[in-house]
């Protein structure tokens, strides 16, 4: 019998894992391996939040290899090289991987199957953690798409998810297991105790996504596309972070959301869109590798960010802003590792067009923070907020947080959960408690300047600002 290592990357599942089927199908013995390659990754090497998520999610796959009769072998990076020494040990005559799509990522799996296949081992990656490879997508002009509605009106028809596979029964062992490091030794929990809010809300690990996937289309699905407006309500599917790691694959959500289309109908095909929305903001950050750290549209480099913004910064990653909405998504987000995105977009705007940091200052917080950090997706929204990038917000548009807070969290009900200091204002003057007259502040307990901070930045004046300076921006293009 042949052996076969089966890299293990962000598809941290037995079913609907084609590498693994693969090898499975092949008759191979199989070596498991996951490999900290945080030295490969360049810039983005996953954040604090994570490697929380990693860690749980690694112990999870353990479990379940072991229940069929395998290990899961940690090495430490640089990965060439320890995918090579594995193969000198073990003596594989193939490694196979699912493909990742990042542009650190993409250059070093270019290396590593060429320099497998030069020394006579084969190597194979596959498609898992995306619908459609995002070199199979182009406009009529033959071009990468920068506008999400005609790209999704490309793919939409063309969709065609693979059938999801069930996990493997037993697994063929090898004649001998190639050492290990233990899990704890990769010291990927964090030393400070932020974290320990986290298991309260997630469960890593396949059980626990498929788990959530069943939640969601047995309730949230059914009023999805309005449900998800309002943070207070549990009407998000709440899968992003067993997506980017790959507990779940796009094919298996797809498949299971697209069977309630009879029942959910426009509700389900909504969610569909956002799916849709991933595999866009891999597109783009495929045909334009830069955008992490440069904005798509070249003339945006030019804008004028606020130079003296740090202290601003520090009271919004604190949520001290003054402005309650904001403060109650940059708390959620700092306790569970997770922010609503109709929130996210408020807490961008705000960053970026009132305070005026710079969007990858909001991108780099976001990314050590959330447990879904992804960097397509993180990339795509930072940039839709700050106008610069593919799909972007028109400069005009700056979300106003009080007019946002009342909208979609009507009564303060997220407010009051995430901002307790204002759990007893009035819904009159939750989202905006410097406006309430003193005798409803003291009713409420609270005291500006004391218990909760005014406004950071007024509103109507930063806007002005703002406008006038991305019109400047637009008038020399």
């Amino acid at each position: 019998m042949d052996t076969v290592i089966v890299w293990f990357r962000r598809d941290l599942r037995l079913a609907d894992n084609p590498a693994l089927a693969s090898a499975a199908a092949d008759g191979a013995r199989i070596i498991p391996v996951w490999i900290d390659t945080r030295e490969d990754e360049g810039e983005w090497p996953p954040g604090a939040a994570a490697q929380w998520w990693l860690h749980h999610s690694l112990a999870a796959l353990q479990g379940a290899l072991e229940a069929r009769g395998g290990r899961l072998v940690l090495r430490r990076g640089p990965a060439l090289a320890a995918l090579q020494r594995l193969v000198e040990e073990t003596g594989a005559t193939g490694v196979v991987w699912n493909r990742l799509y990042e542009p650190a990522g993409v250059r070093r799996d270019t290396l590593v199957k060429q320099t497998l296949q030069d020394a006579g081992v084969s190597a194979r990656s596959f498609r898992a953690n995306l619908l459609i490879e995002p070199w199979q997508v182009e406009t009529g002009a033959g071009k990468p798409y920068r506008v999400f509605s005609p790209f999704w009106r490309n793919i939409r028809p063309r969709i065609q998810p693979r059938k999801p596979s069930p996990a493997p029964g037993a697994l063929p062992a090898p004649e001998a297991w190639p050492a290990s490091l233990a899990l704890e030794a990769l010291e990927l929990l964090p030393t400070l105790d932020w974290a320990d809010g986290f298991p309260t809300h997630w469960t890593p690990g396949e059980a626990g996504a498929h788990a959530a996937l069943e939640r969601f289309l047995g309730g949230p699905l059914e009023d999805y596309a309005e449900a998800r407006e309002q943070p207070a309500a549990a009407g998000s599917s709440r899968l992003s972070p067993h997506l980017h790691f790959g507990e779940l694959s796009p094919d298996q959500v797809w498949t299971a959301v697209a069977s309630r289309l009879p029942i959910a109908g426009e509700d389900a095909e909504h969610y569909l869109r956002e799916l849709g929305w991933r595999e866009f903001a891999h597109h783009v950050l495929h045909h334009f590798p830069h955008t992490p750290s440069e904005p798509l549209q070249p003339h945006f480099a030019r804008f004028p960010w606020r130079s003296a913004h740090d202290a601003m910064l520090e009271a919004w990653q604190q949520g001290r802003t003054g402005l309650p909405i904001v403060d109650a998504g940059m708390r959620q987000l700092w306790k569970t590792g997770w922010m609503h995105n109709r929130v996210r977009m408020i807490v961008a705007s705000l960053l970026v067009k009132n305070i005026r940091a710079p969007w990858q200052a909001g991108a780099h917080w976001f990314w050590d923070t959330l447990l879904d950090a992804d960097l397509a997706n993180n990339t795509l929204g930072w940039q839709w907020a700050a106008g610069c990038g593919a799909d972007a917000a028109p400069y005009f548009r700056i979300f106003n947080p009080v007019r946002q807070g009342e909208k979609f969290d009507p009564q303060g009900e997220y407010v009051r959960r995430w901002v307790p200091e204002l759990a007893r204002m009035p819904a009159k003057w939750i989202h905006q408690p410097w406006e309430a007259p003193a005798r409803v502040l003291a009713d409420a307990g609270v005291m500006l300047e004391d218990t909760y901070p005014r406004p950071l930045v007024d509103l109507a004046a930063s806007r002005k600002e703002a406008l006038a300076a991305l019109q400047a921006l637009n008038d020399t293009r």
